[in-house]
């Protein structure tokens, strides 16, 4: 049995029918992480991209015609490449830690001993639950412990992260965890608020509610320090 067998084989059930269940449709709904890192297969980068761009065109192909869609139509007919192109290479680039942003750190020659806020960083992710985006911003702030990094740096931490499936809650950690070990300090916030299309869009189709997440160190869970960083960002 290979890998992959062993893997579905694990997570399906049969039903008196004979039908298979997924046995993991309640975690899924109810937005549940099961791990800090994202799950990857030991073999998640054996095949190059573009043999997965062109694996995964086939695949979606077949999705759109078992939905019925005539794919001879002009409007369709490239769809099935550009879901490969945007898995791959836009939405899903995070996974590829080939992609990882390049991060220098610089001494504090400033001599700057305040924490440093960005906020309202644009954030666009996806729930691994349902394939369906998750939009909305990040906070962070850090205290610097003689290294500082550029601002545009953080944006694209942030931005790295998100660009795979995602649950909310490991995504901040994360976040946090990454700025950490880069900056090598443990003052470190991260707030994200967010909306969940697979709550607005499907389910129980609530439009008007998001979630909040937040993971703080250090000095940050010093309840004067964690106030202030909430007063900059108003929340």
């Amino acid at each position: 049995m290979s890998y992959r067998e062993e893997i579905i084989f694990t997570n399906t059930t049969r039903n008196k029918n004979g039908k298979s269940n997924d046995t993991h449709d309640n975690i899924g709904d109810n937005h549940v992480a099961t791990s800090l890192e994202t799950p990857l297969r030991p073999d998640a980068f054996q095949l190059p991209d573009e043999k997965k761009m062109e694996i995964i065109e086939s695949k979606f192909r077949e999705i759109m015609e078992t939905m019925g869609l005539d794919l001879s139509d002009d409007s369709l007919q490239g769809t099935p490449h550009r879901v490969a192109k945007m898995f791959i290479k836009e939405i899903f680039y995070g996974l590829n830690p080939q992609n990882k942003p390049k991060i220098s750190v610089f001494e504090n020659k400033f001599k700057y001993g305040e924490m440093l806020v960005e906020k309202n960083i644009n954030l666009n992710s996806t729930c691994e639950h349902h394939f369906l985006p998750i939009v909305g911003k990040a906070h962070v702030a850090y205290i610097s412990s003689g290294e500082v990094i550029g601002l545009s740096k953080i944006n694209r931490i942030v931005d790295y992260y998100a660009r795979r499936p995602q649950v909310q809650e490991r995504l901040t950690v994360q976040i946090a965890n990454e700025l950490k070990s880069v900056l090598k300090t443990d003052d470190v916030a991260v707030i994200i608020d967010a909306r969940h299309m697979c709550v607005s869009s499907r389910g129980i189709k609530d439009e008007g509610s998001s979630t909040v997440t937040a993971e703080y160190s250090g000095k940050f869970k010093e309840n004067e320090t964690r106030a202030e960083f909430l007063k900059y960002i108003g929340l």
